[in-house]
């Protein structure tokens, strides 16, 4: 898929749009004024392979409380800003990475330019965020997508107005065609980086269904240029499952590719525990090298897809043959056919990073 050519950023330490890869955030669902609980759930993200991280600034206790919890983290820090402005000039003072305001419910436009003209100077990026729920009266008669990309257009131009540019922008309906719908029609019309993302998506399978269709849309016809899968679920399993979508394009790299057998009459092997377990031991080792890794439970299809993968199981009665690089290496009792995957991806981890310190 080609990408479509975007602006490039900087956010912090991290870049987006032009050349730089699609990136995976998330946002924190704590009380910002707890800093503690707060920096605690940064912490499990960074652990998680977040790479940016936004937080709700409510009130003005909030946003004195940013610098704090800033200080104490990795990765580039959003502030997510709505009806004050003042809490974005506050926000800037405190040193965020990156504004979100959404300006359809943040005031006159002088106030919007007061935003602006102080992240610029900072060289603090804005992101605008429009959401179907809140568009402005004025736009009233169109459609939900039109209107959105409408809306997200007119709110930079007030930003480009303050020789503002530093811009990035979203469309987030609850809706997967109005998503995919708006998103086409803002690519046609600027070369803002675009933040894509299903706003209350809902939760486990649904939430993480509807994500996944707007967002590989949008993104295997190369729109998109960082993505938050927004789940009424933990934020770590927003970033997994980010990344499984990026992963499953061929985008991103990170953590093992796991193929497993959905399992039929054939299988000897409680397959579908194994591979629940053995993702549940990948969670808990974040450093693991981007390995295919085959979990299959007979011998229709498993010889053949374990030695394809770079480690696999190919399942028999009561127990496996654990496959390496397309090599037969021994045969696997079924209670330990997890942990001695996990040990052989333990292993290839220590060989990439010598290979890394080698060079």
């Amino acid at each position: 898929m080609k990408r479509r050519k975007t602006r490039k950023i900087k956010i912090g330490s991290l870049y987006v749009g032009g050349d730089a890869p699609v990136s995976v955030q998330s946002m924190a669902k704590t009380d910002t004024r707890n800093v503690g609980e707060t920096v605690r759930q940064i912490k499990r993200l960074e652990n998680a392979g977040c790479e940016l991280v936004r937080v709700a600034v409510p009130d003005m206790e909030a946003a004195k409380l940013l610098g704090r919890i800033k200080s104490r983290i990795s990765i580039p820090l959003a502030a997510d800003i709505h009806f004050d402005y003042r809490l974005a000039l506050e926000a800037i003072k405190q040193g965020v990475d990156k504004l979100r305001i959404n300006p359809g419910n943040i005031g006159v436009k002088a106030r919007v330019r007061n935003v602006a003209e102080a992240a610029g100077r900072e060289g603090i990026p804005i992101r605008i965020g429009v959401n179907s729920g809140s568009l402005e009266k004025s736009l009233a008669g169109r459609s939900r997508a039109g209107a959105m990309a409408a809306s997200a257009m007119k709110h930079a131009r007030v930003l480009e107005n303050a020789g503002f540019h530093d811009i990035i922008i979203s469309l987030k309906s609850p809706d997967v065609s109005t998503t995919v719908n708006a998103y086409r029609i803002i690519s046609a019309k600027t070369d803002y980086p675009l933040h894509l993302g299903v706003t209350e998506a809902g939760a486990g399978l649904p939430g993480t269904v509807k994500s996944s269709l707007a967002l590989g849309i949008l993104l295997s016809e190369g729109i998109g240029d960082t993505i938050r899968v927004s789940l009424t679920d933990g934020p770590v399993e927003e970033v997994r499952v980010g990344y499984e979508i990026l992963k499953s394009l061929g985008l991103r790299k990170r953590g093992p590719e796991v193929i497993s057998c959905p399992t039929c009459g054939r299988c000897k092997m409680d397959i579908i525990k194994i591979t629940n377990q053995f993702h549940q031991k990948c969670s808990d080792y974040p450093g693991f090298p981007p390995l295919k890794v085959a979990i299959m439970g007979c011998a229709v299809n498993g010889p053949g897809e374990a030695r394809e993968a770079d480690i696999g199981i190919a399942g028999g009665k009561n127990a496996g043959t654990l496959f390496k690089n397309g090599r037969i290496i021994k045969k696997v009792k079924e209670k330990d056919i997890v942990e001695v995957l996990i040990e052989e991806m333990k292993k290839c981890a220590q060989v990439s990073k010598a290979r890394k310190r080698s060079k």
